[in-house]
């Protein structure tokens, strides 16, 4: 796994080179100096970058608080009701559209989870000028991350919060039963194990996005029209 301190430095790394979005497709079962990635976070918000992180593939409940990192907070040893806003946690889904829907593979949570991604027999690049298919939340927070960084170049006023506020808001919900992850028989819908009840949705962040004023200090314009 991962130890903290690199993850902290790979955010500062990250933020200090200029990227306004951050793909965190990494995690792990326990975080020792959690306040130093916590720190991390604090900078990357006061900069204005957005972190998209993997949910895990353990099919299980991160509400409990068993998979890091978190936007959670760490103070005094506990967990904190204070949270990152820059902060954008996604689960994975299959293009299958009944009772599978949900990769069962994929954490969740009511409160923790953002929004569901496709995360399912992704064909993605590998070394040596090669290409694989593979499944996990790995796959499904790029997804959410390229749509960020996609609203983020063609409106770069909006900030890493409001762009958070767009992917959520915007995504596509539903209300049909599908099976809970790491069960074989719970039905549930998508807002009882995340806490938007939506599936990622390109188009409806765009426009969603066209009609938001933003407020980032950098008074950017873009005279393209994403649309045709």
């Amino acid at each position: 796994d991962e130890r903290d301190k690199d993850i902290a430095n790979a955010i500062k790394y990250a933020v200090d080179n200029g990227a306004k979005v951050i793909n965190m497709s990494f995690g792990k079962g326990s975080s020792p100096q959690k306040g130093v990635i916590d720190e991390a976070v604090k900078y990357a918000q006061k900069k204005d970058v957005l972190l998209v992180h993997a949910s895990g593939n353990s099919g299980t409940n991160n509400d409990d608080g068993n998979n890091f990192p978190t936007k959670y907070y760490i103070k005094k040893g506990w967990f904190s009701c204070k949270k990152a806003k820059n902060w954008l946690e996604v689960g994975a889904i299959t293009p299958f559209k009944d009772e599978n829907m949900v990769a069962n593979f994929s954490n969740y949570g009511k409160k923790s989870l953002d929004i569901f991604s496709p995360g399912y027999q992704i064909n993605s690049t590998l070394p040596n000028q090669s290409y694989g298919i593979y499944d996990g939340t790995s796959m499904a927070s790029p997804m959410t991350t390229g749509t960020a960084a996609l609203l983020r170049s063609y409106f770069p006023t909006l900030t890493a919060k409001q762009v958070k506020e767009i992917i959520v808001s915007s995504s596509k919900k539903s209300n049909d039963k599908v099976k809970k992850p790491g069960t074989d028989d719970v039905m549930v819908t998508l807002d009882e194990i995340s806490n938007s009840g939506g599936i990622l949705n390109v188009v409806n962040a765009i426009k969603l996005a066209s009609e938001t004023k933003g407020k980032n200090k950098y008074n950017y314009t873009h005279s393209g029209n994403i649309f045709p």
